[in-house]
């Protein structure tokens, strides 16, 4: 794979993306909770800034990465993600901190445009036979980063401060852009057709779904997770704060923990995903997570948080696998594209609108309420499973009998 200059340089790129992101985020999170004396709302605010570009932008930036040179928009949204936090570092030197929401924002959205792109390019250059071990590993390389970047990002700024992490993700977000720029110059990409293609598209998309008992289904097992996980995606550190006793910066640790658990489970899953069904598959995932969920909001002791951390990242995977096979076996080859682009800003929508709303719940009723809440919206989207599984049993059945 590396013999490929390709592959060798999207992700020599995108290990420089992964680690200026990851030192943005916890400085973000880290200066506003000491300027705001860890105010929920805040701290919330934080995530919508970070994912709701991944809902608002993320169908736009696929269609127009079909319509762009794919290495020049890879190039230039890196190059204007520097930009936008160089524009954030010197209205925070002039004593301004909400731009960091702001440029979070921007730099969150450039990337959804950077993404399609650097698939498109893996399309085009890379083998068949070898696009599934470059696909594995650039799912391998977030998984590390999960492991590795809340460590690196809270002690960059414990030890140098808001201004000096800033600082580094713009020369790193820089260093992507410089390094894209030296892929061969793109081909002319053909003419695509008129603005309203997009549009005609999603609505191809949401119709096809529409009329597909599973992928509606799947739809709503997807709304009832993606708003269980925003509402507790911004209140982990009140966790380590209200819960543990510890200094925000323990947070580093438990992220840690699961994202390793996270690896270890994909692993896993790997080896038996084709002795399971993929529906049973992920209604066990969602069981189990529901149960770690409300266990880690009840948990006041460490040793209890990280053992239900570790299990909830081992099944973890069973959702993603289970989904994305469900997606695939349950979809014609010509609306692949369209659905999942459909799909997943239904997840990224609810998981914003939790992410919205979860300060506020946290101030009106308590932690462990919201995490009780977020545990039982993955048990419903657990339950929503039942005629999808009762239906393929049937099929089964039928024929067997036949």
């Amino acid at each position: 794979m590396f013999s490929n200059r390709y592959v060798r340089t999207i992700i020599l790129s995108r290990v420089l993306l992964q680690l200026g992101i990851w030192i943005r985020n916890y400085a973000v999170l880290l200066y506003v909770t000491d300027l705001t004396n860890n105010n929920p709302v805040y701290v919330s605010l934080i995530s919508v800034a970070e994912f709701a570009p991944i809902f608002l932008f993320g169908l736009i930036g696929g269609t127009f990465a079909d319509r762009w040179r794919p290495k020049r928009t890879m190039v230039w949204s890196d190059l204007l993600s520097s930009l936008s936090v160089v524009a954030v570092l010197l209205t925070i030197m002039n004593g301004g901190w909400v731009a960091l929401l702001i440029g979070s924002f921007v730099s969150a959205s450039l990337s959804q445009f950077s993404q399609p792109s650097a698939m498109k390019l893996y399309k085009r250059h890379v083998p068949a036979e070898q696009l599934q071990g470059v696909m594995a590993l650039s799912q391998t390389l977030v998984a590390v980063f999960m492991v590795l970047g809340p460590v690196i990002g809270t002690f960059i700024f414990i030890q140098f401060g808001i201004n000096v992490s800033l600082i580094l993700t713009a020369v790193l977000f820089l260093g992507s852009s410089l390094i894209l720029s030296s892929l061969p110059r793109d081909a002319e990409e053909p003419k695509s057709g008129d603005a309203s293609g997009f549009i005609k598209e999603l609505t191809a998309g949401l119709r096809y779904i529409r009329f597909n008992q599973s992928l509606r289904t799947l739809s709503v097992t997807f709304s009832a997770v993606g708003l269980a996980s925003g509402l507790t995606q911004p209140l982990q550190i009140f966790l380590v704060i209200e819960k543990l006793g510890q200094d925000k910066q323990f947070l580093q640790w438990l992220v840690m923990t699961n994202g390793a658990a996270m690896l270890a489970g994909g692993a896993a899953i790997m080896g038996i995903a084709k002795k399971v069904k993929p529906q049973l598959l992920l209604m066990v995932g969602l069981l189990v997570t529901a149960v770690c969920t409300i266990g880690i909001g009840a948990s006041t002791m460490i040793w209890l948080t990280i053992v239900l951390l570790v299990i909830s990242g081992l099944f973890y995977p069973c959702i993603q696998g289970g989904i994305q096979t469900l997606i695939v076996r349950n979809t014609e080859g010509a609306f692949i594209g369209r659905v999942s682009g459909a799909i997943m800003p239904i997840f990224m929508g609810m998981m914003v609108i939790g992410m919205f709303i979860s300060g506020y719940l946290k101030d009106t009723f308590s932690l462990l309420a919201v995490y009780v809440v977020s545990g039982g919206l993955i048990i419903a989207g657990a339950i929503s499973l039942l005629p999808l599984i009762v239906e393929k049993r049937r099929k089964a059945e039928k024929g067997s009998a036949s």
